[in-house]
């Protein structure tokens, strides 16, 4: 049974900084990522990391303000976000995909695991 445990979330002012932590999303996963979602919308991409190929993407709202790491030894997968604004409040999930396909994974239907959620509320 694949377990995937966010923390790491909380309150941060517009500028400052938190990380995210996906517990049990490393191991033998094609990818990881996370996405985030607001009560009535989707759940949006943020970032991946390609296991074995060791690549990133990011979505463009991102880019240069979060970054997604691999602590293999623990087993673990972080979003450090950087330079926080009020848009990003939402609740971020990690998601992790067992088999890779022709590209990365970029849309949440393509993840077979999922975590329970950590909310991040960013105040201007």
């Amino acid at each position: 049974q694949v377990e995937l445990v966010e923390s790491g979330g909380g309150l941060a002012k517009t500028g400052e900084s938190l990380r995210l932590s996906c517990a049990g999303g490393s191991g033998n996963f094609h990818a990881v990522g996370w996405f985030r979602q607001v009560p009535g919308e989707d759940r949006d991409f943020v970032a991946v990391y390609i296991t074995q190929m060791e690549k990133t993407y990011y979505a463009d709202s991102v880019k240069g303000r979060f970054t997604v790491s691999r602590d293999p030894a623990e087993n673990t997968v972080h979003l450090q976000m950087n330079n926080l604004r009020p848009e990003d409040t939402a609740v971020y999930y990690c998601g992790a995909v067992l088999h890779g396909g022709s590209g990365p994974p970029l849309w949440s239907y393509e993840y077979d695991y999922w975590g329970q959620g950590t909310q991040v509320t960013v105040s201007s």
